[in-house]
């Protein structure tokens, strides 16, 4: 197994966007410090800003660790996403018996 360097991939991905560490932390909603300081300190992210990062680079955080191609959901997937989440999970079986049943029909 692989060990995913976090400073490595956050890089990447900020190079391919042309991002600076500001325009990161604008866009996870972080401070300009809080991005530094993972650099330059080498420290490695909690849980909830590694999400915060990754929901910047419109990424999950599978998509963030995952090896090889990532796919990219369109905005009405990362939609119905976020509308899946708030979901109980009555309403999620409900939900998934109908899409179901819509896709037989197709």
């Amino acid at each position: 197994m692989i060990k995913l360097d976090i400073h490595k991939r956050m890089k990447e991905l900020m190079e391919e966007r042309n991002w600076t560490e500001y325009k990161l932390a604008k866009e996870a909603g972080l401070s300009q410090s809080t991005i530094s300081n993972l650099f330059k300190r080498n420290m490695l992210p909690t849980i909830p800003t590694l999400e915060a990062i990754c929901g910047s680079f419109g990424l999950t955080l599978s998509q963030f660790f995952a090896e090889g191609n990532i796919i990219s959901l369109t905005s009405q997937q990362k939609e119905l996403i976020n509308c899946w989440n708030v979901l109980s999970e009555e309403q999620k079986e409900a939900l998934l018996q109908l899409m179901k049943t819509l896709k037989k029909r197709v």
